[in-house]
């Protein structure tokens, strides 16, 4: 993949964020990592919810959750509103293939989704 030709710059090590990538399925969590690793982000990934809550505590630094909806166990949205209650400066974006009839009040992406759609959603998230 040709990120410039496509009109998108990696990060800088100035505005360099740690992400966490949280979603069941391997093939879209490593995707999404790779390309995201790509732009200069420190990615850390989890398969669950229940992974991506124990991961926090050893990640103070972490800035982004980016996670799947629709999970076994635990949901992206419970993960989510748990996670922030506990790191309230936690940004989020939500992603999911299947249509969300509910409000999320939360930065969604539905999949599939370019990989430029998530680039800006993770910029403007981090720059809210």
């Amino acid at each position: 993949m040709d990120l410039a030709a496509d009109g998108i710059t990696a990060t800088t090590d100035a505005d360099r964020a740690k992400l966490l990538i949280v979603d069941d399925d391997p093939e879209v969590r490593i995707v999404v990592a790779e390309f995201l690793e790509g732009f200069g982000y420190e990615v850390v990934q989890a398969t669950n919810g229940r992974e991506a809550l124990d991961l926090l505590p050893r990640h103070p630094d972490l800035r982004m959750i980016i996670s799947d909806i629709r999970m076994p166990d635990m949901s992206g949205i419970e993960l989510v509103d748990i996670a922030t209650q506990r790191q309230r400066d936690l940004k989020v974006i939500l992603i999911s293939g299947y249509f969300v009839a509910q409000k999320i009040g939360r930065r969604f992406l539905g999949k599939p989704f370019r990989m430029r759609e998530l680039e800006a959603a993770v910029r403007a998230e981090l720059g809210a």
